[in-house]
Formats: structure tokens, sequence, C-alpha cells
């Protein structure tokens, strides 16, 4: 995050967020006047857990699958369906292409060390298998609104939001006693 810039973050967000909301905005008014329809985003595992060297790239994947969950929402009114595909475990150069708009020197260990994880311990996956998932997927009469693609994506997906979970029921009382409901005429002053 800290060796970004400005620019650097903008073409990303540019890329992976606005070029889909761009499209999504175009075909809506086609599929809404025929009544049916179903989009398909490709997201992320980063839209599901970030981590270090990748801020900005998950910021782009959660803000897509922030959106695209709103517009299923809207578009389930009219006959139109929405699934975020969430890839991982196929080998890409995401990592190893990686550049840095300011590099410093205090993260040169850091982006050595990943580039080395990425390029050793990634799986390469059969892109034909995801492919095959994606034509199930479109020929479904009943698709999810999230499919993750791979096993060990899969996973970590499911590792991720069961910690979650934990958390969130380890500090439920704190999270609860944060609220209290306020009568309506209190609220307004009445």
């Amino acid at each position: 995050i800290e060796e970004l810039n400005e620019s650097d973050a903008r073409k990303l967000m540019d890329t992976n967020f606005f070029g889909a909301l761009w499209v999504c905005q175009a075909v809506m008014p086609y599929l809404r006047s025929q009544r049916s329809g179903h989009i398909i985003q490709i997201t992320s595992i980063g839209a599901i857990i970030s981590g270090p060297m990748s801020g900005i790239y998950s910021a782009s994947k959660f803000a897509l699958e922030g959106m695209s969950e709103a517009l299923a929402k809207e578009a389930e009114h009219f006959g139109v369906k929405l699934t975020m595909v969430e890839p991982g475990g196929y080998w890409t150069d995401l990592y190893t292409s990686m550049s840095y708009s300011n590099p410093l020197d205090s993260y040169g260990t850091l982006r050595d060390e990943l580039a080395k994880q990425y390029s050793e311990d990634s799986v390469d996956s059969d892109p034909s298998l995801a492919a095959e998932a994606l034509m199930k997927l479109v020929a479904s009469n009943n698709p999810p609104l999230r499919l993750i693609l791979g096993s060990m994506v899969y996973d970590l997906a499911m590792d991720t939001l069961k910690a979650r979970m934990a958390t969130w029921e380890e500090w439920e009382a704190v999270s609860r006693a944060s609220e209290k409901a306020i009568p309506a005429p209190e609220r307004y002053g009445v």
C-alpha cells in the first residue's frame, strides 16, 4: 500500500472495477427489456482475502463484488441473474509481474519472498477445467451468486470465512453492546 502512487492505483481500479461497472451499465437495459440474462463477473480469491503487496488489487476485487452483489439484487426483479466467479489456482504472472510505483527498500525482502513463493508454490491448474466449470454455470437454470474455482482457493476461502466467523462470535458481546435501539420519538427529539 505504501509503495503505490495515485495514478497506478486509479489505473487498477479503472480496469478491475470501473470497466466492469460500465459494461454492466451498458448491458442492463437490454437484459432488463428482454427480462432474462446471466451476467458473469470474473472476480478473484482476492475479493475474499487480501495478502501483502496486493492491497489495491484486492480493493478493486472487493469493490467489484460489492457492486455485483447489489446489481444481482436489483437485476433479479427483471429475471436477470448474476454470478461472481472467484478463480484461483491457475498460474498467472500476477505476482511476479507486479510493478511498484515507489519501491521502498524496507519492502524488498517481502517482495522477494512473495515472488519466490508464487513462482515455486503456485498450482498450475488446467484452464480447460475452469472452462468446463464455466460452461456448467452458463447452462444452469439456478446459478449461484458466487462460484469458487479451484480446490486450493476453495479451502483458503473456507478457512478465511471460518476465521472471520470465529472472530465475530468471540466479539459478539462487544458488537451487540455497541447498539441500543432508540424509539423514533426520542430519536427526533419529540
